[in-house]
This record gives C-alpha cells, sequence and structure tokens, in this order.
C-alpha cells in the first residue's frame, strides 16, 4: 500500500460528507488505488461517527478508528499513525480546509525522495486578527527563544514516510504537538503553500483558548525558554538595584547629596528589597536549569535518529 491518509475528526458531521468526494478525487489522482484512509473519530458528540461508518462499509480502503472519548487532536493523529500501514503517511483536516487537489503534488516531492513534505498555509479565508497577529507573534517569539526554529505557517497538513512514522512511534510524551515533533526529528524535508479553504460546514473547534493552549504546550514541549525567563528577570532586577545603591552611596555618603535628592531611608530600604528580590529570582532561575534536565529525561525523546533510508550498511 502506498499511502495511508488519516483524518482526525470532531463534530464534522457538517463538513465530511461534503469534504468526501473530493478527498477521494484527490487522493485517486495521486495513487490510483493504492492507498487507505483512517478516519479517526475523535469522541464526537453529533453523528459524526455514523457518518465514519457508513463510509467505511461503503469503501474497502476505508477503515473507521473511534476514540472511547474526546482525547484532543494530537493524540487523534498518533492514533491515526499506529494504524497506518502505508509507505507514506498523511494528515489532512476534515473540514475542507486543506486543499485535497495538492496531495498528488505531496506524492510527487515524496517520491522524488523528501522524506517529510509540509503544507505551509499562506492565507486563510475569514481568518481573525487575533489569531493572525498572535500567530506570526508566537513563531516570532519561539523562534527567538527556542533551539529550534519552527517554520510560520506550517501546518498538520503534510506528509511523512514510513520511516519518520515508525520513529515518531518511538515518542511517549503526552502533552504533544505533532507537527513540532515532526519538525525536532529533522529529515530531508520540502514545503508546498496552499491556501487555506474556508471550512465548509459546522464551526472551528480551536477556539482562541485551545489554540492559546496549543501554544503554551508547544513552549514547554519543544523549549525551555520559559524556565530561563525568571533568570533573566532577575539578574536585571539584580543589576538594576545594585548600580542604583552604589549610585546612593555614593551621591548621598560619599559627597553629601550634591544634587539635593534628598533620599529617604525609605528609598533605601526600597533598593535593598529590589537587590534581595533580584538575588532570589536568579537563585530560582539557577533551579531552572536542572528542572529543564529533568524536563528533557522525562520526556524519553529518542537520543538520536538514524535516517536509514540514506545510510549505508548499518548493523
Amino acid at each position: 500500500m502506498k499511502l495511508s491518509v488519516i483524518i482526525p475528526s470532531y463534530n464534522e458531521e457538517a463538513s465530511l460528507p461534503a469534504f468526501w468526494p473530493s478527498l477521494i478525487k484527490g487522493i485517486e489522482e495521486a495513487v490510483s488505488s493504492s492507498y487507505e484512509v483512517i478516519l479517526v473519530n475523535d469522541g464526537s458528540t453529533d453523528n459524526t461517527l455514523d457518518i465514519i461508518r457508513k463510509l467505511a462499509k461503503k469503501n474497502g480502503r476505508v477503515r473507521c478508528l473511534s476514540l472511547s472519548r474526546n482525547f484532543g487532536k494530537e493524540i487523534a493523529t498518533t492514533a491515526g499513525m499506529f494504524q497506518a500501514k502505508g509507505e507514506a503517511v498523511l494528515i489532512i483536516d476534515a473540514d475542507g480546509q486543506h486543499p485535497p487537489e495538492l496531495i498528488k503534488e505531496f506524492v510527487k516531492q515524496w517520491q522524488d525522495g523528501y522524506d517529510v513534505v509540509v503544507g505551509v498555509r499562506k492565507s486563510n479565508k475569514r481568518e481573525g486578527l487575533i489569531k493572525r497577529y498572535g500567530s506570526k507573534l508566537f513563531y516570532r517569539i519561539f523562534n527567538k527563544t527556542s533551539d529550534m526554529v519552527l517554520l510560520p505557517g506550517a501546518t498538520d497538513f503534510r506528509l511523512i514516510d514510513s520511516s519518520v512514522r515508525n520513529e515518531f512511534q518511538e515518542f511517549t510524551e503526552r502533552n504533544r504537538i505533532t507537527r513540532g515533533i515532526i519538525d525536532w526529528m529533522g529529515f530531508r524535508r520540502t514545503t508546498i503553500p496552499f491556501h487555506a479553504n474556508e471550512r465548509i460546514g459546522g464551526k472551528a473547534t480551536y477556539k482562541f483558548s485551545k489554540l492559546l493552549g496549543l501554544a503554551l504546550n508547544s513552549f514547554v514541549s519543544l523549549s525551555v525558554a520559559p524556565l530561563y525567563a525568571i533568570s533573566y528577570v532577575g539578574l536585571a532586577i539584580t543589576m538594576g538595584a545594585f548600580l542604583i545603591g552604589v549610585f546612593v552611596i555614593i551621591e548621598q555618603l560619599i559627597l553629601s547629596d550634591p544634587l539635593h535628592l534628598h533620599i529617604t531611608g525609605t528609598a533605601m530600604l526600597v533598593i535593598l528589597t529590589l537587590f534581595l528580590v533580584g538575588i532570589i529570582l536568579v537563585a530560582q532561575g539557577l533551579l531552572a536549569i536542572y528542572l529543564s534536565h529533568i524536563h528533557s529525561q522525562t520526556q524519553n525523546r529518542p537520543l538520536f535518529i538514524i535516517d536509514r533510508k540514506n545510510s549505508i550498511k548499518l548493523d
């Protein structure tokens, strides 16, 4: 089997039936009949499961994977990965925003030797200002504070080789970001730009609160910068309070207040307090270094990943 298509679905009864014909057309234009579709019902509360079951009964290449409750898109996608049997795996949303006519281009890039083909969103119809500029702010902050670099606009609409999928299955972390893990693994990759369509039906399940949680999870799972941030603040406060304290000692006690600032004892106490607070925050920053090592260990990620496709004479 050449291609496995994973579609995580949560309350998509309004969009999935309308999206289905164009999806099958896009898949068959790319790989003819050599494919399987894994529809993952992520604990939907509407008729999504019934629709998926009907699609699976009508088409022998369609498989229904129903989770016992709503675990979230990232876990639903992971569940689909464990079921996939194809030489390549494509992840696509059920709401119609990812253009299925580009599937053949994804497959072509994979056949040309790329292990990871990433769909990069260039525009999104009816995208709100908060989501648009919030996304830009997230990528800017993350890329400046992390050892990893995430490509702005990169989406879950991507194709990975089976060798990448096999390595992906070794990751055990629970609060996972699928695209972040795949990006972390490396491998030979390329991108395909696309303009996102409007949702065919239903409502977006990723509202502002979920998007904010996704951003925070990305920072926690892919970067230790938040742990170190407090130490930088503490260092700045300590240095500032120290310089102010030196100035006050020279101006008040040594030169007898030539600037007539009349700094009171209360003000000096505040400066001393700021200095001590800075010391405490720096100490917390040192603890953060140890926490970052614990964080890395508990993620239980592999120490390294071998690109077996492009290696020669391995044991």
